[in-house]
């Protein structure tokens, strides 16, 4: 059966260096939830002490209400009831599928492996490779055999570290939402591991974005985009500029590009100097605007151009704009704003009253 998981203020030293600094973070049953962060912010740590491979120097790890990590308990990877899922697969090249898949049911009679292994392959679309080896197998496919394998056993919580992160990107974000429907569909409670963002927001729930070995916000993907906790989860999380600006009122925020009115959730006074946080699609393409900014770059996304903007201060802002519009840099591009949230973060020094 899935588990509840919580992971209450760890942290995990490598030799003399810091990895994990009070982490902390909850998840129900049937939660799929992912540490997102750049390479070296202890999320991978975090996960070895989830599965038992790294101990604490502080805080405890539950698992369905049992303390199964902490200074002064341990209890072996083996008895923990989790499922495994590694970067590069980990299976067996002389084994095929099925006995891959069978591995872990080894406390199964085997007429109840073998219909375990049947059921598992179907699941992730693969029973007509019970028989095949994995080098017989694509990248995509091999992934889909270490899941069934890890899920064969049913167990309480499911670790993925890196998953995804071998294949292309069609086929990872694919994969990834099949993955996310399946577990869904047979309420498994699951932690995965990535630095790309794109993973974290196609198959979570939740996402706790690390960075120096804590955790700087967990919440959902929609938040962790629109209102950062951070100036670093603003930065790491999506395309985005800052805008020198000023607090106007308590729903508003002045700028070289005029007054903006939006959700404001701040308790900085007004006159306060802040950067604002500008995203893509909160600068409009408008041919009647009356506000315009020179393309500096452009980027083809397909669908979509990216431009990039220099305003007339020597300010640069981000442009999310239909490929139909095809714009050459050096063109003056019209512009108008939509920002629903205003995200601030305090400039240092004194505040100043608007001008």
């Amino acid at each position: 059966m899935s588990a509840p998981l919580k992971v209450d203020r760890i942290s995990c030293r490598y030799e003399n260096e810091s990895a994990v600094n009070h982490a902390s973070f909850e998840m129900a049953s049937g939660d799929l939830a992912c540490l997102l962060g750049p390479s070296g912010c202890g999320k991978t740590t975090v996960l070895r002490a989830i599965a038992g491979f790294q101990p604490l120097i502080q805080g405890a790890i539950y698992l369905d209400g049992r303390c199964i990590s902490s200074t002064s308990t341990v209890v072996a990877p083996e008895h923990r009831n989790m499922g495994m899922v590694f970067q590069d697969h980990a299976l067996f090249p002389h084994m095929t599928v099925g006995r891959n898949v069978s591995a872990g049911l080894f406390r199964h009679s085997a007429a109840d492996a073998r219909r375990i292994v049947g059921e598992m392959l179907e699941r992730v679309r693969l029973g007509d490779k019970i028989n095949k080896y994995p080098h017989e197998l694509s990248g995509g496919q091999q992934q889909r055999v270490a899941l069934a394998r890890a899920l064969a056993p049913s167990p309480g919580l499911l670790l993925m570290d890196e998953p995804f992160s071998n294949l292309d990107v069609d086929l990872r974000e694919r994969l990834g939402q099949e993955v996310r429907e399946l577990l869904k569909d047979i309420g498994t409670t699951c932690v995965l591991v990535t630095h790309d963002q794109q993973d974290a927001f196609t198959f979570s729930d939740k996402v706790g974005v690390m960075r120096d070995g804590h955790i700087e916000q967990w919440d959902q993907p929609y938040n962790l985009y629109h209102e950062p906790a951070s100036v670093f989860v603003a930065n790491f999380v999506g395309d985005g500029v800052f805008l020198d600006g000023t607090i106007a009122s308590s729903s508003e925020v002045k700028t070289e590009l005029g007054l903006h009115s939006g959700d404001l959730v701040t308790d900085l006074p007004v006159g306060t100097q802040v950067d604002l946080l500008v995203r893509p699609d909160d600068v409009i393409h408008d041919d009647n605007s009356s506000q315009s900014a020179k393309i500096l770059k452009r980027s083809f996304r397909g669908e979509s151009y990216l431009y990039t903007l220099l305003l007339p201060s020597g300010g640069k802002v981000l442009s999310l704009v239909p490929s139909h519009h095809d714009h050459a840099i050096g063109e003056d591009l019209g512009i108008r704003m939509e920002i629903d949230h205003l995200i601030v973060y305090p400039k240092d020094g004194p505040t100043c009253p608007l001008d």
